[in-house]
């Protein structure tokens, strides 16, 4: 059963101890497992991997992603095709 989304941090509540895909500016991509996140969108993801053309770049393991920089989050298992 899918929760109710009525605002826009429910999504990011929901998707707590899930893997999110997140998109920076500068054209990085992240994936990882979503720990924790504030009003801010600033995020911590652990087992973080940063992604370039669907494909594993680098492995980063507990990070924080700073909210200013990012353009969106979604949910990894809708957003990727392949890890």
């Amino acid at each position: 059963m899918v929760k109710t989304i009525e605002r826009p941090l429910d999504l990011l509540n929901n998707s707590k101890g899930k893997e999110v895909l997140v998109q920076l500016k500068g054209n990085k991509q992240f994936v990882g497992t979503l720990v924790a996140f504030d009003i801010h969108i600033n995020l911590v993801l652990d087992n973080t991997k940063e992604m370039q053309n669907g494909e594993m770049k680098k492995s980063l393991g507990l990070t924080f992603l700073r909210g200013d920089t990012i353009i969106y989050v979604s949910p990894a298992s809708t957003a990727l095709q392949k890890e």
